[in-house]
Parts: structure tokens; sequence; C-alpha cells
């Protein structure tokens, strides 16, 4: 897979800097440069590309005006490059994929573009998914009906859930690996976001932060509260049919009559 790049920024040195450590990366093909933010929409709408780094601050059309100038087409992914870290916060409200700071470690680039990989194969997997199912059902509805089943039963992808969760809580945005996740616990359209060494809050409803993580590893517990399986350290029986899971912090969580069958993930 190649992944169709576009480079904005207004210093020319910039995006040298940046094509020169793209270069490392056999599967980017960079497909226009761009100076400034007009030219930049342009561009985004001719190629069609799958990703764009882009820099915020520049004269005219800032960065995320470029964003605001694409509402009425499918976005490409974007990357936010500027040397000012005050900005973090609105380009993830503007839903941008990661944001590096000038000058770009070669290490950080690494996990970005493994990022962007993640999700193009999950959008390319979707696509193809959704057309077979529209040619199956013209042309052989039973093989239509039989595939639908069999991916039920297949359950989802790791690939396609999060690795690493962007959240903003006091100012800052930290980014927070979900395999270090012990537990989440709901507050309204809040996630107090649990490891074993920090608590945040994620501005987000419990359904949708449940579509980002791997449901084989993380269970609902209880009405408002999630669980990493992994971290699981001894399941003690309480009454009612209740239980608590000890985890590895130490903490304790109940778990619901209803949510028992959690419970017996542990004692097969």
């Amino acid at each position: 897979m190649t992944i169709r790049t576009i480079l904005v920024d207004d210093e020319t040195l910039a995006i040298q800097g940046l094509q020169h450590r793209l270069a490392a990366f056999d599967d980017v093909e960079i497909v226009a440069t761009c100076n400034n933010g007009r030219e930049a929409i342009r561009q985004i709408k001719t190629e069609k590309p799958d990703l764009v780094f882009l820099d915020i601050q520049m004269p005219g059309f800032d960065g995320f005006s470029v964003v605001q100038g694409l509402m009425d087409i499918e976005p490409p992914l974007f990357v936010f490059v500027t040397a000012y870290s005050d900005h973090a916060l609105r380009a993830f409200e503007a839903d941008a994929l990661d944001y590096l700071m000038k000058p770009v470690e070669e290490a950080r680039l690494a996990d970005t573009l493994e990022r962007v990989r993640a999700r193009l194969l999950e959008k390319k997997g979707a696509v193809d998914a959704e057309r077979l199912m529209e040619v199956l059902t013209e042309h052989a509805p039973e093989a239509a009906e039989e595939l639908a089943i069999a991916t039920d039963e297949a359950g989802p992808a790791a690939d396609r859930y999060e690795k690493i969760i962007n959240i903003k809580d006091r100012n800052q945005i930290f980014r927070v690996e979900v395999d270090t996740i012990e537990r989440v616990e709901a507050a309204g359209d809040y996630m107090c976001i649990y490891t074993a060494e920090n608590s945040l809050i994620l501005r987000e409803t419990m359904k949708d932060l449940e579509r980002r993580l791997d449901p084989r590893r993380f269970q609902r517990i209880h009405r408002s509260q999630i669980v990493n399986l992994d971290h699981v350290k001894q399941v003690k029986p309480h009454t009612n049919g209740e239980c608590f899971l000890l985890l590895d912090s130490g903490a304790q969580v109940k778990v619901s009559r209803s949510y028992r069958e959690v419970v017996a993930r542990f004692v097969h």
C-alpha cells in the first residue's frame, strides 16, 4: 500500500527536511508540496491524498483554515507539524491523527506513520467489505447472508482498535498506551481513565470509547465501568451473584450480576 502524501509549510527548508526524513519510508509517496493554505486546499482536492502533513502557522490561510476549507469533501488524514506546542489542543479538536513538533524526530515520525497505516488499512478493509457485500447481495443473496454470519462469528480484527489514545486533560495532551489502561469509569459524558500510575479525564461517552477498544480485552463489568482483562489479578466472589475483580494496581472493582458472564472467562 502506497501512502499518497502532501506536505504543506510556508518554509521551504521545513518541507525539504520532512521530505528527507520521509524518504526513509518506502511506502510514502509525496505527490505535492505547498507553501500556503490556499494552494494546499486546491492540491488536496485535486490529488485526493491519503495523508497531509500540515503546518499550522502560515500567512493567510493557516492549518486550521485548510481543514475547514475541505469540509465539502472526504478529508485525508491530517498530521499537524509545528514549532508551537500551544496549538496541540486545537489540533486534536480538529480531528488530527497526530501532532508533531519541529524539528521532527525520526522515531516519532515512524510511530505516526504506523498509526497512519493502521487507519488506512481499517478504512480500505471497510470499503472493500462494503463493495463485496453490495455485489453479493445483488447477484448471490445466499452467499451474502453466509458471509455476514461468518463475519459476525469471526469477530472484530484487533488492528482496527486504537493502540494509543490522546487525552486532553488539565490543558495538556497525554498520549496513553491502551495496554496500560487498567479500567475506565463513566461520569456522564466524561470518562475517568485509570492506569497504574495516573488518572485522566476524557470527554467522550462510554459507547464511543467502547468502539475504540478491543472487546476481547476491554469488557464492561458494570453499566458505568470497563475493565482491561489483562490487568485482572484475582476474582473474589461476593453475595447475590456479584463479585469483585482485584487489579494489578490493587484496586477492586465490582462486577454486577448483569455482567457476570465476564467472570466466566477466568474460571474455565
